[in-house]
């Protein structure tokens, strides 16, 4: 479950033309990547832009680090909400026309390789209805809200689309999968037990257990390099209005993403640790490859809650660091399993007073 791009302003960016990755014309496409990366950027070595147009998120590295699966909403594919699609960031891009797509129906997210990279992992409505559910109408108190829809339920599907199994078949809403870099268990967030809770199961479905306990929003959960450890964005109600307003949104499908700070814990729950204190919406969350820190989008010295940038964190909630710089929004940082890369989604590099988001590769410099 992501963000979506309505409640963000026109941004102040100018476009600098698109990548070009010919050989012929490798010196205009390493004048591009400079010109994307802000000064301030000190660990982007290279940037790279893989699309342009349409609402593109969530993209996630195959186990053998050549591929990458994602969701995205492009009017020009023909989307009319989010599906699921394949493609090799190193020799495809997406700035002439849709990669391999996996999905057709309903509405999809929250996407992941299964170990051997010859599935994918993914939420969908489309059991319920093959069009794409009601999206919640805009408050005129200016609240923004998240749907979670009751109708997703997971399922593994081949790089055809073809459904290989459903992994969860219960009431309400069960979608925000991702696997162990093992290859043994997943962790998801699930209302089956009337909050929105995490829990862990193997990855045929079976041997599910709940990790978190506490009234208020978790999610987005990611593991550990080593498998050991889970992190997370969370709400959590402080106050007895602001438990009674979670639980009335709760009822009626919804949730409020505007204040969420991490937390990590062991895969069962335990040794449970609050990581950020800095106010607004700290989410999207990914492990450093060394296991020691965790790169994530906040919008915490935003005064009208935008721009999102990017920052790092020890995992004691020492050393913040700030990443990405600019107006723009940036999110859903995710390394490749050696480092060496960083994809990430950025409506950076936009039209003037266009709202889409793309995605971006970095080459990494720690």
């Amino acid at each position: 479950m992501r963000i979506q791009l309505m409640v963000l302003p026109a941004l102040l960016l100018a476009g600098c033309g698109q990548p070009v990755e010919t050989a012929e014309q490798a010196g205009g496409a390493e004048a591009l990547r400079d010109s994307l990366i802000h000064p301030s950027e000190k660990h982007f070595k290279s940037l790279r832009q893989l699309s342009n147009g349409g609402d593109i998120a969530e993209a996630y590295w195959s186990f053998d680090g050549t591929k990458l699966v994602f969701q995205a909403s492009v009017p020009e594919w023909g989307d009319a909400c989010d599906q699921i699609f394949v493609f090799n960031p190193f020799e495809e891009d997406l700035l002439n026309g849709p990669p391999q797509r996996i999905t057709m129906e309903g509405r999809t997210t929250c996407s992941y390789f299964m170990p051997g990279d010859t599935t994918v992992l993914f939420a969908s409505t489309h059991l319920h209805d093959a069009g794409c559910p009601k999206v919640p109408e805009r408050r005129t108190d200016g609240k923004y809200l998240w749907p979670i829809y009751d109708s997703f339920d997971i399922y593994e599907a081949d790089l055809q689309g073809k459904i290989v199994r459903q992994l969860t078949n219960t009431l309400g809403y069960d979608a925000e999968a991702t696997l162990s870099p093992k290859g043994d268990l997943m962790v998801f967030t699930s209302m089956r037990d009337g909050d929105l809770e995490l829990y862990t199961m193997k990855i045929d479905g079976s041997d599910v257990r709940r990790v978190t306990n506490l009234p208020g929003y978790d999610g987005g959960a990611f593991f550990s390099p080593d498998g050991t450890k889970l992190v997370w964005r969370a709400s959590r109600p402080e106050t007895a209005d602001e438990l009674a307003e979670y639980k009335d949104l709760l009822k009626q499908g919804l949730v409020m993403p505007t204040n969420m700070e991490l937390y990590t814990a062991n895969v069962d729950g335990s040794d449970m640790r609050k990581i950020t204190a800095l106010g607004k919406a700290n989410w999207a969350p990914y492990w450093h490859p060394s296991g020691e820190k965790i790169i994530f989008a906040s919008n915490h010295k935003s005064e009208r809650g935008f721009p999102f940038t990017l920052y790092m964190i020890n995992t004691d909630g020492t050393g913040l660091e700030q990443v990405s710089y600019g107006d723009s929004f940036d999110a859903f940082p995710v390394f490749s399993r050696g480092g060496k890369h960083l994809v990430f989604s950025s409506n950076r590099n936009n039209k003037e007073g266009s709202r889409d988001t793309n995605l971006f590769i970095a080459e990494w410099r720690d």
